[in-house]
């Protein structure tokens, strides 16, 4: 399958001129909508989400991803990455830092030489990226070149400060859950927040964090809009108490 992971909005024709490239190049392979509200403009933030949805996809997934702010400049190659048993295209920009790293034993960089004979110099996601997804699904190798590239180091393993908000208002971090103490509290926003389980298991209105099905560190507040309540937004800092 080709899962899209993109910033585009569902507003407008960005996603729809894009899934058709597909489909015209690759009509048999199911194309998935895994997500178009990835933070706007915000590759670091992207980049962490990203890395926590990929592992329930199978072994030949191709992740077609276009968070690009930089698209058309010459500051940023088009790459092709396979990590352990998923292949992803899109910007070299550090969208696939998390994901590369995650997958240090098995990954290959690769950049992407074939160019189309139209290329927009604002709309890589359809001219050039879903070209070379939808051949990949295929089975087909478009033309390409090794690449060594050096991994962005100041970014952290993990990162501490809101990288998502849903349309619960819940609030995903890019911590991982399971490298937390199993007591930790998460101080954001000027406040204080427990560890739960899920969200029975606090009272109507009461703000926690838990660990999300995607495995990450999450804020919520039971049977309420986390982001309105806790006063919560996208990028801010969150630290380990």
């Amino acid at each position: 399958m080709i899962v899209l992971f993109t910033d585009f909005g569902l507003r407008g024709p960005y996603v729809g001129q894009m899934k058709a490239v597909l489909l015209r190049a690759a009509p048999a392979v199911p194309v998935v909508d895994l997500m178009h509200d990835a933070p706007a403009f915000d590759v670091q933030s992207s980049a962490y989400l990203l890395a926590a949805l990929v592992d329930a996809f199978p072994a030949g997934t191709v992740f077609l991803c276009v968070v690009d702010p930089s698209v058309g400049s010459s500051d940023r190659r088009p790459l092709i990455l396979r990590a352990g048993e998923h292949w992803f295209v899109g910007p070299d920009n550090g969208l696939f830092e998390l994901v590369a790293r995650h997958q240090a034993a098995a990954v290959e960089w690769r950049e992407i030489l074939w160019r189309p004979q139209t290329l927009s110099a604002s709309f890589h996601g359809r001219d050039l990226f879903a070209p070379v997804a939808a051949a990949l699904a295929c089975g087909e190798t478009p033309h390409s070149a090794r690449l060594v590239r050096e991994p962005v180091e100041d970014w952290p393993e993990d990162l501490p400060r809101i990288i998502y908000l849903d349309n619960f208002g819940n609030a995903m971090t890019g911590l991982r859950a399971c490298r937390l103490p199993v007591a930790a509290c998460l101080q954001v926003a000027g406040q204080v927040l427990p560890r739960a389980n899920t969200f029975s298991d606090l009272p109507p209105g009461q703000g926690f964090w838990y660990e999300n099905a995607n495995g990450l560190a999450e804020i919520a507040v039971n049977q309420g809009h986390a982001a309105s309540v806790l006063g919560l937004s996208l990028r801010q800092p969150v630290r380990v108490v």
